[in-house]
Parts: C-alpha cells; sequence; structure tokens
C-alpha cells in the first residue's frame, strides 16, 4: 500500500467524487451502495452522483445517489436510478424518510425509472410504472438493473450477470437474510441459522453447475401460494447437489429446507445475484463469520481469530502448496482458509503465468488448475475442532471458500489419538504436519482434569525448580510422573501442536496468552519450550485484539520443531540463535469492536493507494476472469501487517 494523502478528523472521502464529507451511520450505508453501483452494477462513477438536488413540487430536495444514463448531463430529467441510503435503525415504514420519500422523488423525475431504498439490513427496490391515468404506481422488484442489463435480466440473472460482493454488501444481505428468517419462522435462533446455511450452501454448488437454477421470480417472491414452486425448486437441488454431495455435513435427518416458501423466495432472491465463489475471500469471511459468530459462538473459550492476526501470521510462515497444513482447534475455518488461500494463490499465480492469457486461460489450461487445487485439498488441508456445530459451520466455510471440506474432523485433539477416529488416525499422524496454525481455546474456566488425557503430557506434571535454576518433572517413589490436577488447554495445545510438527521442518504460529510467556509460575513451560523448539518470533498483541468479548492480553507465536539431534543439543547446552521479536500497539479497532484510522501528523485520516485483483465474469463467455484495479481508502490503524512485513525482511536478512 501506498500512502497518498490525509482525511480530516471526522471526515471520510466520497467514493464517487473523492470529497470530504461527514463520517456518520448514514455515510457508511452510503459509500457501501456508491461502491456497489461502480463494482458490481459495472455504472460508470461519472454517470453517479450522490447529494444530487431535484425539484419536488416547489421544493428543492437532494436524492442520496442518482445513476444517469451513460453520457448524459446531470440533470433532473435524465435520472435513471434514484437511490435512498439511512441509517440503520430509520425503518422503511419511516413516515418522512421510509420508502414513500424515494417513491416521491422518483414521481417528480419524470424519466426516472427505477429506485433503491436502503438502511443496510433493510432494502427494497422499485420500478415506476404508469398507472394509464397520468399518475405512477410502484412495482417492488428484485433488484434494480446493472449497466447493460434489462430489468427482466435483473430479475433473473444469468452466469455473466452474476456480481461480485464487495465492501459491506454481501454482510448486508446475509443479515437481511437472517433477520428475514428470524421474522417470519417460530425457530430457534440457532435452528433457523441452520436453514439460513442450506440456502447459502445450496447457491453455492448451482454456481457451479452449467446451468444456474438458484433463483426465485418476482412472482414467486411476491405470493406465498406462487412461492411453493420456488421453494419445490429449491428444494430439489438442495437434495441433489448438495446433500448428496456433502453427507459428511448433512445426514439423513437433515435433507429438508425446514422454511417456509415465501421465506425461501426472499433469501433466494436476496442471495442469487451474487457470486458467491468469485466473490473476496475477505468479504465473504466477514459476511459469514459475523453470522456463525452471533449463532455459535460458545462457552468454551472460543474466540474467532480477527482476519488480520490471520494474515499477519500466515504471511510470517509462507505455507506452500506442497504443505500439510492444519489447524488443530479450527473454529469456523477462518484461519484455516487464510492459510489454505495464501498457498492457492501460489497455484493459481503459477499456472497462470505458463498461460498465454493470464487473465483468461483456455479450457485445458483451466483443467489443470482445478486439478492442481483439488490435489492441494485433498491432500494438505485439515483442520480438528472439539465442537461438533463449529465444525460443520467450519466445512461449509470452506466450502464458500474454494473448498477442502473433506479435511475436517470432530475430535478431541488433546485426547489420545488412539482414541480418534481411524480415518482422522490415518490423515494426521502425529509428526506428520508441515505447518500449523491455530488459536485453541484458553481459559481457567474450562480446565483439562481428566488423567487419561494429561498422563500424554510433560507439560501437564509437576514440574520442581533446582538450585541451578533447572527445571525437571516431579517423580513419585516408584519413579512415575507427578500429574497436576489440571491443567489449562492452552498449554497442552502447545505440546500436543509440536507433536504433531513434523522433527526438524514443522513450524506454526500460534495465539498463546501472555501469561504462558511472562508469568514466574509458568516459567517451567518456557523452559520445555526452548527445549523442544526454536522459537522464530513473537509478536505482543494489543489486548483490544480479541475485543468485545475477551481481553486477555496475547502474543502470536512462530515457532519451528526441532530435530532429535537439535533437541539433545538444546538440554546439554541450549541453542543459541536469533529470535524477531515485535510489539504491535494497534490492531485496527478498539475495545469496543470500532475501526480505528491511522492518522497524519495534523490529525487527519491517512490514505492509501493499493491494487486489488478483481475476479469478473467476463459477458460473453460466461468465464472467470482477472483484472487489476486501484483503490483509495484510508488506512486502518493496524500494525499487523507491519509488523509481519519486518519479519519477512529481517529472515532474508537471516538468510
Amino acid at each position: 500500500m501506498t500512502p497518498v494523502g490525509s482525511v480530516p478528523d471526522g471526515k471520510v472521502a466520497d467514493f464517487l467524487t473523492g470529497k470530504f464529507v461527514n463520517d456518520t451511520p448514514e455515510e457508511y450505508v452510503r459509500q457501501n451502495i456508491e461502491k456497489a453501483l461502480v463494482r458490481q452494477y459495472k455504472y460508470a462513477p461519472a454517470d453517479c452522483a450522490p447529494e444530487f438536488t431535484i425539484r419536488v413540487g416547489s421544493a428543492r430536495k437532494r436524492v442520496d445517489i442518482v445513476v444517469f444514463g451513460k453520457g448524459a448531463d446531470h440533470t433532473q430529467a435524465n435520472a435513471y436510478i434514484l437511490v435512498e441510503t439511512k441509517k440503520a435503525d430509520v425503518k422503511p415504514t419511516h413516515r418522512t424518510e421510509g420508502v414513500g420519500q424515494l417513491q416521491s422523488y422518483m414521481a417528480s423525475c419524470l424519466n426516472a425509472q427505477y429506485g433503491m431504498w436502503t438502511n443496510g439490513t433493510d432494502r427494497f427496490c422499485f420500478a415506476k410504472r404508469g398507472d394509464g391515468k397520468g399518475g405512477w404506481t410502484f412495482e417492488e422488484i428484485i433488484d434494480i438493473p446493472g449497466f447493460g442489463q434489462t430489468e427482466a435480466d435483473a430479475q433473473r440473472p444469468s452466469r455473466k450477470d452474476l456480481k461480485v460482493a464487495t465492501a459491506d454488501n454481501l454482510l448486508f444481505a446475509f443479515r437481511r437474510c437472517h433477520n428475514y428468517i428470524a421474522a417470519h419462522e417460530g425457530k430457534q435462533k440457532t435452528e433457523a441459522f441452520w436453514e439460513l446455511l442450506k440456502l447459502i450452501f445450496t447457491k453455492i454448488e448451482d454456481e457451479r453447475a452449467p446451468k444456474l437454477n438458484f433463483f426465485a421470480t418476482p412472482s414467486e417472491r411476491g405470493s406465498s401460494t406462487v412461492a411453493s414452486a420456488a421453494k419445490k425448486r429449491i428444494q430439489g437441488l438442495f437434495e441433489q447437489r448438495v446433500v448428496k454431495k456433502y453427507p459428511m455435513i448433512f445426514d439423513a435427518k437433515d435433507t429438508d429446507i425446514d422454511l417456509k416458501p415465501e421465506v425461501v423466495a426472499y433469501v433466494v432472491t436476496e442471495l442469487q445475484g451474487y457470486s458467491l465463489l468469485r466473490s473476496p475471500v475477505d468479504v465473504k469471511g466477514v459476511a459469514y463469520e459475523e453470522i456463525v459468530g452471533s449463532n455459535l459462538r460458545g462457552d468454551r473459550g472460543e474466540f474467532f481469530t480477527p482476519r488480520n492476526a490471520c494474515r499477519m501470521a500466515v504471511t510470517m510462515l509462507d505455507p506452500q502448496p506442497g504443505e500439510r497444513l492444519l489447524d488443530p482447534s479450527c473454529g469456523t475455518g477462518g484461519f484455516l482458509i487464510t492459510a489454505m488461500n495464501h498457498a492457492l494463490e501460489y497455484i493459481e499465480r503459477t499456472e497462470r503465468e505458463q498461460w498465454d492469457d493470464p487473465a483468461q486461460g483456455t479450457d485445458f489450461e483451466r483443467d489443470e488448475l482445478y486439478r492442481r487445487r483439488d490435489e492441494y485439498f485433498r491432500q494438505c488441508v485439515l483442520g480438528i475442532d472439539l465442537n461438533p456445530a463449529l465444525v460443520r459451520a467450519a466445512k461449509m466455510n470452506m466450502v464458500m471458500n474454494n473448498d477442502g471440506s473433506g479435511g475436517l474432523f470432530q475430535a478431541n485433539t488433546l485426547e489420545n489419538p488412539h482414541k480418534w477416529s481411524r480415518s482422522l488416525r490415518e490423515a494426521v499422524p502425529l509428526g506428520s504436519i508441515d505447518v500449523i496454525v491455530s488459536n485453541p481455546p484458553f481459559g481457567a474456566k474450562i480446565p483439562i482434569d481428566d488423567e487419561d488425557i494429561l498422563s500424554q503430557y510433560d507439560l501437564a506434571a509437576v514440574w520442581d525448580q533446582d538450585d541451578d535454576g533447572t527445571w525437571s518433572i516431579r517423580l513419585d517413589k516408584h519413579g512415575n510422573r507427578v500429574l497436576q490436577k489440571s491443567q489449562p488447554p492452552e498449554i497442552l495445545f502447545i505440546e500436543r501442536a509440536l507433536q504433531l510438527l513434523a522433527p526438524g521442518t514443522g513450524r506454526m504460529a500460534m495465539v498463546i496468552p501472555n501469561g504462558i510467556l511472562n508469568n514466574p509460575s509458568t516459567a517451567y513451560v518456557r523452559s520445555w519450550l526452548l527445549k523442544k523448539a526454536q522459537i522464530l518470533a513473537v509478536v505482543d498483541m494489543h489486548r483490544d485484539l480479541f475485543q468485545p468479548g475477551n481481553d486477555t492480553q496475547t502474543s502470536m507465536v512462530l515457532m519451528r520443531r526441532l530435530s532429535a539431534e537439535e533437541e539433545a543439543a538444546a538440554e546439554a547446552d541450549g541453542l543459541d540463535y536469533p529470535l524477531f521479536m515485535a510489539v504491535a500497539e494497534k490492531v485496527g479497532h478498539d475495545k469496543r469492536g470500532n475501526v480505528i484510522w491511522r492518522r497524519t501528523a495534523d490529525g487527519s485520516d491517512a490514505l492509501v493507494k493499493r491494487i486489488e485483483t478483481v475476479a469478473e465474469i467476463d459477458q460473453k463467455t460466461g468465464r472467470e476472469v482477472l483484472r487489476e484495479v486501484e483503490l483509495t481508502d484510508r488506512q486502518v490503524d493496524d500494525e499487523l501487517p507491519e509488523a509481519a512485513e519486518a519479519y519477512r525482511k529481517w529472515l532474508e536478512e537471516q538468510r
């Protein structure tokens, strides 16, 4: 990223004009829609205008966003689409700011054909129709047309019309669906959540098929009677393309989409215009994990690793396509997906470099790329978690983010491997893993006190320190190790992870509470660790990293498992090697979870330019093509990317 300027305090640079406007909740919604109009709907920025003034009777009103005909003068007569954006707590039925306001504006613009009203959570689209009496009616439609689209195409998009999600617009769509199900179904929150995931899953699998059938028509959405046809169609897709393909996720008792037909039709219409497969990983990850987190966050020390921490660790570890990758406490899969996609980017880049046309490729070239990706998924991507609901959610997350779901297992990672299923023992034998990424559950409220589990670990024993400072395991009169009554799981996860790594080469990044690294009571853990691993890096992360929800101060610790020869040398004389250390005082958000923006010397928000590779669907061929776009954004005040960059530079210097 390249610094390019600054934004005054309390302002935001408008996406369309670059001018500074007040940073308000309503502006947050408008900026997301502006980005969607350009990047998803493909309207030229020059044909869009924010805060456009029109005449409504004798009054002058300002429309939040107006889209004009291609190349047309920005006049009220040339207005084509009107958009009204509101902050989240404004209801669509509001007397002065609801959908009625939008419709009055549309009626005053003679040639305006379409309109959208949204507060982020709710969204309504309308087409203006003549009533035959010199007036207008407003018909609710599924979506406004994109550039060059007909209204009919927008209501049932073909593959070439599918939109790649930008900013938080997919998050808004997921929220709308989740809220609609909650409002119209008499289900418990978690039950309704799983039904939504069935529909998301069906949408993803439909995108893999030659012909798209995940759709609902305006009449199906508008009538509970007609909606039964939509549910029947979607139910058939779910049974044929999802249940049969993923029996490890959906068993024989879980083959029905248990939602009313009108609810199915609504959710389908909210999702059908997107390409979930092509949308950026982070856009999907933020949307998916918020919905998962609000429904499945448990009480076993489970706190999902923030994306910036995942990216930092993965950048530092640099997992390669041929390396076996594991998260032994994978949760919903966010950490594992970040690492998996890092390796997939390498596969895609090296394959495309060999193509005659790197942006598109021939059928043969694309088949070879998919073969390499599939081979990587089947052989190298693995995850384990104790919580069956999280494992199921992780499998769905994996499918939405390129796949790899076949390597996920529900099991107690800390249990003796002899008690694991045969398939897990064969997939993840001790000493076989090249790269581990992990944020294990931690906390005194979930101690491990099962003696069968504790007996496997050196770090579950009682340790004594000799006068010379040497630590050793306490033995009873029979020469057996004396075990502690219990041990917090995060300590045992350190040892189990090292057991899983390949001796001499296996490396890992783990989130570790600072108490283990600093407290006198855990000095024996540090002593043991220095004899089993080379510590590569320690990044001390601000205690707000897991806020809101948990204020435990943690560090990201990178380490490599020592070989047997290195262990012997470490035991005899210790090992001497350089170590990278950093302190991240800024992690991009405060304790309430609000984004913190980086400031310049005069107190303004800093701006940066960055290049983003966007996957799009070619309008003629229907194939995916890659395009680079230059974006200018406010810079999040987050030092984790800088820590990763500094580590990679330091590592090169060591080599």
